[in-house]
């Protein structure tokens, strides 16, 4: 009986642990995609109070992460680069058709120093623009060292405890 108790006991303490860790998501390497995934994606990211660490490319609709989530939520690590075009959706065929309520959108949930920024470089057109370095850095808060360890240890934790919570995992460590 004891024992069924402290299994129950580390069993919630681990899913009390696992439902209760902020994750972070690191950006290396993103191509973009479809505006409605990355919107659903930054929106749940939003309302779990996840931080976002861009530490690559983040191209097309992964930069909606910049005017979806608050500021100090997304930080831009040396390596970061944001690329902008137009919105698109495809047609018959595998051909492309501009879509300029889709780029509107978009222009309007970036924040303004961004929409500048786009604008005095032509606005968003079928060519991709690219902000990073110092550039980037005025819009988007660099990434302190800590940050950006801290991303790497909590994406590595949070990965160790979702993996070890097996039930076998448990009684493991409740016979040590």
């Amino acid at each position: 009986m004891r024992h069924a108790a402290l299994l129950f006991a580390a069993a919630t303490a681990a899913m009390v642990m696992a439902s209760s860790a902020r994750a972070t998501i690191v950006i290396k390497a993103d191509r973009g995609g479809l505006i409605t995934d990355y919107a659903e994606r930054f929106l749940s990211a939003r309302a779990n109070g996840e931080q976002v660490v861009i530490d690559g490319a983040c191209l097309s609709a992964c930069t909606l992460v910049v005017g979806m989530l608050p500021r100090d939520k997304v930080c831009a690590t040396p390596k970061a680069v944001l690329g902008f075009h137009s919105a698109w959706r495809p047609t018959g065929g595998g051909r492309k058709v501009a879509s300029l309520t889709a780029s509107q959108a978009m222009m309007e949930v970036y924040p303004a120093e961004l929409r500048q920024w786009i604008a005095r470089r032509g606005g968003l057109t079928p060519k991709m623009i690219f902000l990073q370095g110092r550039e980037l850095a005025q819009i988007v808060p660099p990434c302190a060292t800590s940050v950006t360890a801290s991303a790497a240890r909590a994406t590595r934790d949070q990965h160790v405890v979702r993996s070890e919570t097996t039930h076998a995992t448990l009684v493991a460590r409740q016979a040590r």
